[in-house]
């Protein structure tokens, strides 16, 4: 059975490819991610841990001699000691945002000692080294789905002053729902936190979810609306309905197997026959990447 540990949970990213791993393919996965940084409760998959930073690491770092593959999100500082303690090990780093934008060149030290580099967004790839990976963020749709009826004309915008794209996104917001002729609700979710296991029942209830203009890209939010049959405009203004193939669980868990695949042939091929280890299943999901 092929073993995977996720390491930190941006965006809830890692839990929703660590279940969808043991759901569908049956491997064992886990992830690991601090409660201090998941105040919506991303981590529906996994431990929250109470460790301070320093004894978080540590635990981390003695919890992946347990596993095949470590798989790390945006926490690229551990990737060297990774690579130190474990040098055999298949080792996967994941930037999600601003994680990495603009930082390439000085976070190399760190990314250089990764097997396989994977991006969120397309955005992301510029500055990037040519071996990074575009991996669309997968929505769970086990949990996003239309559970309610959207009240017509309505818009939703999530802000929070802590955050410069909700910030620098709200008059934009508030001019797309006029040209929409539609009513906008701000949502603060810094005054009232909302869980994330209670998202899909809010965001069904509009017609219209306003992301950002931050950037160029759709937040993992907004795929999640889609997935809840909400419409979503975007950066530019565009209206989309419905989840694109490439975000579903399951376009995802290909794309990802193919990269473990690879990263693990040239990593641990000499000693250890990796697709033999493979149910049929899952040989015949990496099939379909090429």
């Amino acid at each position: 059975m092929v073993s995977v540990l996720h390491i930190w949970n941006t965006a809830g990213v890692a839990s929703t490819i660590a279940k969808w791993q043991s759901m569908v393919l049956g491997w064992r996965t886990d992830v690991l991610a601090r409660r201090t940084f998941d105040r919506f409760g991303l981590t529906i998959y996994g431990v929250r841990s109470l460790l301070p930073s320093p004894g978080f690491v540590g635990r981390a770092l003695l919890e992946a001699r347990f596993y095949e593959i470590v798989h790390v999100h945006s926490l690229d500082g551990i990737i060297p000691y990774i690579r130190r303690l474990y040098p055999d090990k298949v080792t996967i780093l994941h930037y999600h945002g601003s994680d990495i934008r603009g930082r390439w060149h000085d976070r190399e030290r760190l990314w250089s000692h990764a097997d396989a580099i994977l991006v969120s967004t397309e955005d992301l790839l510029d500055g990037a080294p040519k071996h990074a990976i575009h991996v669309p963020n997968p929505v769970d749709t086990s949990l996003f789905r239309r559970i309610c009826k959207a009240v017509p004309s309505s818009a939703l915008f999530l802000y929070d002053p802590l955050e410069e794209k909700y910030v620098a996104s709200l008059g934009w917001a508030r001019e797309m729902a006029s040209r929409l002729g539609a009513k906008l609700i701000v949502y603060d979710r810094s005054r009232y936190p909302l869980l994330y296991k209670d998202m899909p029942r809010l965001l069904c209830r509009f017609e219209y979810f306003m992301d950002h203009s931050f950037v160029p890209a759709l937040s993992k939010t907004a795929l999640e609306a889609l997935a809840c049959g909400t419409k979503v405009v975007r950066w530019d203004g565009t209206v989309l309905e419905g989840l694109p193939h490439d975000h579903t669980p399951g376009r995802v868990l290909r794309l990802i197997t193919g990269i473990y695949l690879k990263a693990a042939g040239r990593r641990l091929k000499p000693r250890h026959d990796y697709i033999g280890d493979m149910s049929s299943k899952d040989r015949s999901m990496i099939s379909v990447t090429g």
